[in-house]
């Protein structure tokens, strides 16, 4: 059990150093990848830290996806807003 969370936790932190470098791309259609990416791997590192008992970073990633939920959840909504005026961004 112990290693498949290891692999757990090194998957999410892969995740999220490709989310990051899918920002320095700066392509959207990369970014809207990047959110999700984000997401993940936020929580696969929350659940090895909560596994080996590390709360501080399981707060934090637990934290890091709850931001991307609410990005996502965002740009979602203007995306509907934008379907339904004319919207240029």
């Amino acid at each position: 059990m112990k290693t498949v969370i290891d692999i757990l936790g090194w998957t999410g932190s892969g995740l999220i150093i490709l989310a990051y470098a899918l920002t320095l791309v700066k392509n959207s259609e990369y970014l809207n990848y990047g959110k999700y990416l984000n997401l993940m791997g936020g929580i696969l590192i929350a659940i090895k830290c909560y596994y080996y008992q590390a709360i501080p970073p399981f707060i934090t990633n637990l934290l890091w996806s709850v931001i991307a939920t609410l990005t996502i959840y965002k740009s979602r909504r203007t995306k509907a807003k934008c379907r339904k005026t004319e919207c240029f961004t």
